[in-house]
C-alpha cells in the first residue's frame, strides 16, 4: 500500500465521521490559537516598549533618587546644575531636572487627572518634546515664576474637546490659574502609557505652588541627561555618578542614594520581563495542546473499537501490521496538521482583534505573528497528533484477524 493510498483512506475515514473529526480537531485548534496569540502579544508588547523607549533617543540617561542608601539625600537643582557646570562631565550635552505630581486639572467645571510636570526650557531638547501650537516654557517663565502651562493633546480633548481657541485660556491646577501658552505635539499612546496626558509648567512655579513641603523647594524627582552621542553613554554614566557621589559625600557603590540608568538598561529590563511573561503564558497555552492530544487518543481508541471488523477484514486479505499502524497514524497526523493550520488562522484573528482593541484605547500594541511561532505551534500540533496516535494505532495493528472478525 503506497503513501497516497494511506492518505486517501485516512481522509475518507475522517470524512465519514465529520462531527467527531471536527470536535477532535477543536482541542488542537484552541491550543495552537492560544499559543500563536500569546506569543504574538508578547512580541508585540516587547516591540512596542522598545520603540517607545528608543523614540526618546539613544543618548538619554535618567538620574533618580534612591532611598536605600546609608544616609540618602534628595536630588536637587544644584545637583543638576553641577553636572553641566562642574566641567567633570564632558560627555554630557545638557540636563533637564523635573518635578512631577499627579493632580486634578480643571477648566469651566470639567476636570481630569493628569501628571503635572515642572521643567526647565532644556526639557524640550533633552526629551524631544515639541509643540504643535503656541510655545514651550522659556527662561523668562522660570525667572518670573510664571503661571503658564503647556498641555498635552489628551488633556486638550478632556478639558476643551477641541484645540481651536485653547491658547490663552486659563486652567486651574490646585488653587491657582495657569494660562495655556502651548499644546504639545501628539505622540500617541504606548504600552508604557500616554505621553499626551501631561501638563508642563515652569519648574520654579512647580516647586513653590505644587510641591507643598516648605523645605523641598530645591528638591527634584528626576534629572534627564542628554549625552553628546550614543557612543559616550557609558562615559556619561561614569561622569555623572562621580559628580553626584562627590556632592553627596558617598564613599562606596553600596551607599549610592541615586540611580543612573540608560535607555538601553530600560529596554533590556522591559524585554526580559516581557520575555518571561510570554514564555509563561505560552506554556499555559501549550497545556491546551496536550489536552487536545488526549482528545485525539480517546477518539482514535473509539475508532479502533468501532472498526475492529474492518481491521480484521483488511488483515485477512493480506494487510500487514505496519499497514494498519500507518493507516491510523496517518489519521492522527491529518487531525494534528489540519488542527494546527486552522489554529494558526484563529490565532491570527485573535491577534488582530487584540491589536484593534488596543488601538481603540489609544495603546500602541501591534500583536506580531512570527514565522518561528507559526512553525513551532504547527510542528508541536503535528507531534502531538503523532505521539497520542501511536497507542491507538499500535493497538489496532496488533488485533488478531480471527478475533476481529468475530467481534459483534
Amino acid at each position: 500500500m503506497n503513501s497516497w493510498k494511506f492518505l486517501t483512506d485516512a481522509v475518507e475515514s475522517l470524512n465519514a465521521n465529520k462531527l467527531r473529526s471536527a470536535l477532535t480537531m477543536l482541542g488542537i485548534i484552541i491550543g495552537v490559537a492560544a499559543v500563536i496569540s500569546m506569543l504574538a502579544v508578547g512580541q508585540g508588547a516587547s516591540s512596542s516598549i522598545t520603540s517607545s523607549i528608543e523614540s526618546m533617543g539613544t543618548n538619554l540617561l535618567y538620574v533618580m533618587a534612591n532611598d536605600e542608601g546609608t544616609n540618602p539625600q534628595p536630588l536637587t537643582l544644584a545637583d543638576a546644575e553641577a553636572i553641566t557646570e562642574s566641567g567633570g562631565a564632558p560627555s554630557v550635552l545638557a540636563v533637564a531636572p523635573t518635578v512631577q505630581r499627579s493632580m486634578d486639572v480643571t477648566y469651566a467645571g470639567t476636570s481630569t487627572t493628569t501628571t503635572v510636570m515642572g521643567v526647565t526650557p532644556n526639557y524640550s531638547t533633552v526629551r524631544n518634546e515639541t509643540v504643535a501650537s503656541g510655545r514651550f516654557i522659556t527662561e523668562a517663565d522660570s525667572d518670573d515664576h510664571a503661571t503658564v502651562a503647556v498641555i498635552g493633546s489628551d488633556v486638550v480633548d478632556e478639558l476643551f474637546g477641541t484645540s481651536i481657541g485653547v491658547l490663552g485660556q486659563k486652567i486651574r491646577i490646585g488653587s491657582n490659574l495657569y494660562q495655556v501658552v502651548g499644546i504639545l505635539e501628539s505622540k500617541g499612546g504606548t504600552s508604557m502609557g500616554s505621553s499626551d496626558n501631561q501638563v508642563i509648567v515652569p519648574i520654579s512655579t512647580a516647586q513653590v505652588r505644587i510641591i507643598t513641603k516648605s523645605d523641598a523647594h530645591d528638591e527634584i524627582n528626576q534629572i534627564s541627561v542628554a549625552v553628546v552621542d550614543s557612543e559616550h553613554v557609558d562615559n556619561a554614566i561614569t561622569e555623572v555618578t562621580s559628580i553626584l557621589r562627590s556632592r553627596h559625600d558617598i564613599r562606596s557603590d553600596a551607599d549610592d542614594d541615586f540611580n543612573v540608568m540608560s535607555l538601553e538598561a530600560f529596554t533590556e529590563a522591559a524585554s526580559q520581563i516581557i520575555g518571561v511573561l510570554t514564555v509563561f503564558l505560552g506554556g499555559i497555552a501549550g497545556i491546551s495542546l496536550l489536552v487536545g492530544g488526549i482528545g485525539i487518543m480517546n477518539i482514535m481508541l473509539v475508532s479502533v473499537i468501532e472498526r475492529t471488523k474492518e481491521i480484521g477484514l483488511r488483515k485477512a486479505v493480506g494487510a500487514r501490521d505496519s499497514d494498519i499502524l500507518l493507516q491510523f497514524m496517518m489519521e492522527s497526523l491529518i487531525i494534528g496538521l489540519a488542527g494546527g493550520l486552522l489554529g494558526v488562522l484563529v490565532g491570527w484573528g485573535i491577534s488582530s482583534l487584540i491589536s484593534s482593541v488596543a488601538s481603540l484605547v489609544s495603546t500602541s500594541l501591534n500583536a506580531e505573528i512570527s514565522l518561528s511561532s507559526v512553525l513551532l505551534a504547527v510542528g508541536f500540533s503535528v507531534a502531538v497528533g503523532l505521539v497520542f496516535g501511536i497507542y491507538p494505532a499500535n493497538r489496532a495493528a496488533k488485533l488478531e484477524p480471527v478475533e476481529a472478525l468475530r467481534t459483534e
